[in-house]
């Protein structure tokens, strides 16, 4: 199968190198030319924009941050729509509002192509191992048809329903850990407000109904101790922003996750949107703690 990969980030990257540990040599573009290079480095053919990519390739994936760029590639200069879509599987495996697919998916429909979501969770150490987890919005025959490959790169896939409804599970859960990591903040900020010690909190957190892999995974962020950026503050607060839009359209009310949003916005405002959503606690909770220290 001819695979093409559009998005060559950290999730990107890491999907083509799988790939190419299977000797799947996807045809790549990413508009960075750091990572192209980087892609380059590893054996990832780099080709010259998405055109090139469709043309060479009948699988395609996308992972790409904003919505505005996904639709991009379709309109843009030597873009998707530039190339012959006849036959082709778009797999979009960012995490985009359910409504960008579902808008493509008829103008794909005209021209012959498809499209199909599955954003994953887990973050660049399960891509590199193919332990992704796959929620997908997706016809039968298209889901048929794209599982060869998701299954190098996927330790299972989750069938939510039609298109668009992966996206609309991955911002449910997105959303529903933002809400977590921000009250394990506050309360961690409470409890040392109160003279606690925040190794003894966090040890009772671990050893309660409260612990999940969320939390396990963000022990050393939380407590100010040497650990890798997995999910930066800017790209939670995007999801957030797409989270409260998939609910507005439907009436859905979202009162935890617009609070949410206001600390990450607060953190991108402060110059923190690079730092990892479980950034250093020292005197407030993760997302407050760049107020604290602009004030003293």
């Amino acid at each position: 199968m001819r695979i093409g990969l559009v998005g060559l980030g950290r999730m990107g990257g890491a999907m083509a190198a799988r790939l190419a540990s299977f000797d799947i040599h996807a045809s790549a573009w990413d508009q960075s030319a750091q990572a192209c290079a980087a892609a380059a480095a590893r054996g990832v053919a780099v080709v010259a924009n998405p055109c090139a990519v469709a043309q060479a390739s009948d699988l395609i994936i996308t992972t790409i941050t904003e919505d505005e760029g996904v639709r991009g590639l379709f309109s843009m200069r030597c873009g998707f729509g530039e190339a012959d879509l006849s036959g082709k599987l778009f797999i979009e495996m960012s995490t985009l509002r359910p409504q960008t697919v579902r808008d493509l998916a008829p103008m794909l429909a005209g021209r012959g192509a498809a499209i199909m979501d599955c954003p994953v969770l887990g973050t660049v150490p399960a891509a590199q191992g193919g332990q992704l987890f796959g929620l997908v919005g997706a016809s039968e025959a298209d889901l048929a048809r794209a599982r060869p490959l998701l299954e190098k790169l996927t330790r299972a896939c989750a069938p939510m329903g039609p298109i668009g409804a992966g996206h609309a599970m991955k911002l449910a859960f997105n959303l529903a850990m933002a809400n977590f990591i921000n009250g394990v903040g506050e309360g961690l900020a409470m409890g040392a407000a109160q003279g606690l010690d925040l190794d003894r909190m966090m040890g009772v957190f671990m050893n309660s109904p409260l612990t999940n892999l969320v939390l396990q995974n963000k022990v050393d962020n939380f407590l100010g101790k040497d650990a890798p950026l997995t999910l930066d503050i800017r790209t939670l607060r995007k999801d957030m922003q797409s989270a409260l839009a998939a609910g507005a359209s439907v009436g859905a009310p979202m009162a935890a996750t617009a609070a949410a949003l206001t600390v990450l916005s607060a953190a991108v405002a402060a110059g923190w949107g690079d730092r990892d959503i479980g950034v250093p606690l020292r005197r407030g909770p993760p997302c407050f703690d760049f107020l604290i220290e602009d004030a003293v």
